[in-house]
């Protein structure tokens, strides 16, 4: 049996909402109330729950805008449920355990890089000195110090100067979403609340 999935209707003054997300792929096997997607509404975000257990078949896609009552997905009830799906959580403990002795290997190696350091003060700054480069949001990897076994001192912090690698100026990277239908509501409240004003 192929069952019709549909909009509920959130609230009684909302007649459309749209499909945020799909928690699921086309074509997976979904269990009762699992939730299958979120919504949004002009009034808040819901998940949809699968109303039966079967195969879903998506109708509608992410972001698509869609009446209360209109079919979004369909379920095959009569669709056995896939005898692999336990199989992967088994095998998936065995798989961790190669990753497990590389990680108590790795230790190992750390040591042996410790002596390359020419002091333990070297690239440390002062107490003094560090409160300065964090003013200046100055990283005391890029200041050479100059003090004992290459420790930071409070001039070496005054004398030095950001880096100019990265510019202050210009155009920011900037990107266009298609806002959610609550943030257009909201939008549209501000805008007519301000004329209003």
């Amino acid at each position: 049996m192929i069952l019709e999935m549909k909009v509920p209707s959130p609230g009684e003054s909302i007649k459309e909402v749209e499909i945020a997300t799909w928690l699921v792929k086309d074509g997976d096997y979904v269990e009762k109330d699992q939730a299958i997607a979120e919504v949004d509404s002009d009034k808040a975000t819901l998940e949809l729950p699968a109303e039966m257990s079967g195969v879903i078949t998506l109708k509608a896609e992410e972001g698509d805008t869609v009446a209360v009552g209109a079919v979004v997905c369909l379920i095959d009830t009569d669709a056995a449920k896939p005898a692999g799906s336990t199989a992967p959580a088994a095998e998936a403990p065995k798989a961790e355990a190669p990753k497990a002795e590389v990680k108590a290997e790795a230790p190992k190696a750390a040591p042996a890089q410790a002596p390359a350091a020419t002091s333990y003060a070297a690239g440390t700054p002062s107490p003094a000195a560090r409160k300065i480069l964090d003013e200046k949001n100055i990283a005391p990897a890029t200041v050479s110090g100059t003090g004992k076994g290459g420790r930071i001192t409070k001039d070496d912090a005054v004398n030095a100067v950001p880096s100019m690698g990265t510019p202050t100026g210009g155009s920011r990277g900037t990107e266009r979403t298609k806002l959610s239908m609550l943030r257009r509501k909201v939008a549209e409240r501000l805008v007519s609340a301000k004329n209003e004003t």
